[in-house]
């Protein structure tokens, strides 16, 4: 009877050791894999303390650029951002920023951003416009009441076009857009974009092409 007793405890804790082991093999996410290779571009900021300017920081629209610009499993991609504010920490009139946008060629597309498209073709956006204001869309049907505080224009790359060449498309609205708007030219961080900066960003942009060119 012991020895019986002893067997009984002993096949009890073997159980016991298969229920955990199985419980913490299924409390593992088992598309991690997936979900790390489908992951968004890296967030520029981090999170805002309650009534920090988005201007200060980083913008708090990165979701909204996230959400509409992904990684494709193993593809190299690479995002370059500057962004466009208004002066002495003020707002761009709506309505005004969204005329603005259009005189250059940007179009109201999906995620509620603006895009420069190569043609006709919506699904080749060259690089996009987004509010700093969460969630980084355009109310277009309010828009003459929103005052705006600066706008983030991002480009991926591979895009539609060649990488040089979209990269020099972009500045070139940017600084459009700054001088139109008396606006501020910043780079990713919130710095001011300064010429060697820009140059910087796009020997960037040629070295990531190459790198394509060769992969």
């Amino acid at each position: 009877m012991e020895g019986l007793r002893w067997l009984l405890l002993l096949f009890g804790l073997l159980v016991i050791a298969g229920v955990y082991v199985y419980s913490r093999r299924k409390n593992t996410p088992a598309d991690s894999d997936a979900l790390t290779s489908e992951r968004v571009p890296p967030r520029l900021g981090g999170d805002k303390s309650p009534g920090e300017s988005p201007i200060d920081d980083e913008p708090e629209h990165d979701d909204e650029i996230n959400e509409a610009v992904r990684f494709v499993p193993g593809a190299p991609q690479k995002i370059v951002t500057v962004r466009i504010v208004a002066r002495d920490k003020k707002s761009f009139a709506g309505d005004e920023l969204v005329l603005n946008l259009r005189g250059i060629g940007l179009r109201h597309g999906k995620f509620g951003i603006f895009h420069r498209y190569d043609g006709s073709d919506e699904s080749n956006a060259v690089f996009s416009a987004a509010s700093l204001v969460e969630p980084g869309s355009f109310d277009l049907q309010n828009i003459q009441a929103q005052q705006i505080p600066g706008i983030s224009l991002f480009l991926v790359l591979p895009g539609p076009i060649d990488s040089v060449k979209a990269f020099d498309l972009m500045m070139a609205a940017a600084r459009t857009l700054t001088q139109s708007l008396q606006g501020e030219l910043l780079d990713e961080s919130g710095s001011t974009l300064s010429i060697q900066r820009e140059r910087y960003l796009r020997e960037e942009v040629i070295q990531f092409q190459h790198s394509l060119s060769v992969s």
